[in-house]
């Protein structure tokens, strides 16, 4: 008789406990309706990430922005619900409206951890936008021989990362220079020009990432990631100079249509570089038209598969660039939220599991 009440009183423990993690788990809509949200990966694992440096810019202008029922809520807490994990933050030197520099990057930064998301910096060494179009210097570096341009990108990269970490914060990795598709601080570091020259850059670089914390995983990113000729062009050119570095980074864009192709050719890509130099592999970049919502969630989907299949889990992750920046904001027209300020069925990409 006292085995069964201690059997009974075991199983109705069994069904509180149930009770609780079910509800722990949902949550009402303004709607009313049960709707469960997904848990981010956690630190250690996937990331699943965006590119938010907007973020300030855009509030101060007034933009505000809401979950899929309309309600207004902090942008972090509206990619965080749709499984975003880690966060991705521009530095520029010294740009002429302040958005981007240490004390900008700082206060999202701030944010990211506060909202317990992953951070992944990115510098430009530049005042502005560093692409493979453009790879201009800062102008406060522009007269300096090469020896004082690769001193001053360490310096910079630890004076950024030593205020963050003043702050508590300790990015999990860091770019050494944005889509340096043919080098950066052109034309000292260009590529096509002076392989080496990149190559001592990018290590001074690297060597101020891991003056601040060592654990800190650095970057080097190249867009087209479906262009294998190019990376192996840039790392053996990397690797034959000296250039040290832990991932390898990829932007992707493609459009409705190729993006199934372009996505395979990626794969081919990424295994290469996991196979040639043993390194990671993340997507630092993405993005497609909005008004490809559909076909951007299934190439979401099929980006993270494919990334995380990767040997040895050498895949580490995904991020969406600027995916709030609805209205065209700046012009940008390959965001990821629609005209109202509220994500569009591309996020859905990012869910875990996948909405249906």
């Amino acid at each position: 008789m006292l085995k069964g009440k201690r059997m009974n009183r075991i199983k109705w423990l069994g069904l509180i406990l149930l009770f609780v993690i079910t509800s722990a788990a949902c949550k009402k809509s303004v709607k009313g309706e049960t709707q469960v949200y997904p848990t981010p990966d956690p630190v250690g694992t996937y990331a699943l990430g965006a590119d938010v440096s907007w973020i300030t810019e855009m509030e101060a202008a007034g933009k505000k922005f809401y979950n899929a029922a309309g309600e207004q809520q902090d942008l972090l807490k509206i990619l965080k619900d749709k499984g975003i994990n880690t966060i991705r933050l521009r530095v520029w030197v010294n740009p002429t409206s302040g958005y981007c520099n240490t004390a900008d990057v700082l206060a999202k930064a701030k944010r990211a951890k506060a909202a317990n998301m992953r951070l992944l910096i990115d510098f430009h060494y530049s005042d502005s936008w560093a692409d493979p179009g453009q790879q201009n210097k800062p102008a406060a570096w522009v007269s300096q021989d090469f020896a004082t341009l690769k001193t001053s990108v360490y310096n910079h990269t630890v004076d950024v990362l030593t205020v963050l970490k003043i702050n508590k914060i300790v990015p999990e990795w860091v770019q050494v220079g944005n889509e340096t598709n043919n080098g950066m601080l052109w034309n000292d570091g260009k590529a096509s020009t002076n392989m080496k020259n990149f190559a001592d850059l990018v290590l001074s670089g690297y060597n101020g990432v891991k003056a601040v914390d060592p654990a800190t995983k650095v970057v080097v990113h190249i867009s087209n990631g479906y262009d294998n000729s190019l990376f192996r062009w840039i790392f053996d050119g990397l690797k034959n100079n000296g250039a040290k570095w832990d991932v390898i980074g990829m932007s992707m864009y493609p459009t409705a249509t190729d993006w199934s192709a372009k996505n395979t050719q990626c794969l081919t890509n990424m295994t290469d570089m996991v196979s040639r130099y043993g390194s990671e592999v993340m997507i630092c970049e993405l993005g497609m038209p909005v008004t490809d919502a559909v076909a951007c969630k299934a190439f979401i989907k099929d980006l993270i598969a494919k990334n995380k299949s990767l040997s040895n889990n050498k895949g580490l992750g995904v991020f969406y660039w600027e995916p709030q920046s609805y209205n065209s904001w700046s012009g940008y027209k390959l965001g990821a939220f629609d005209d109202t300020g509220k994500p569009t069925v591309a996020m859905d990409g990012f869910l875990t599991p996948p909405t249906p």
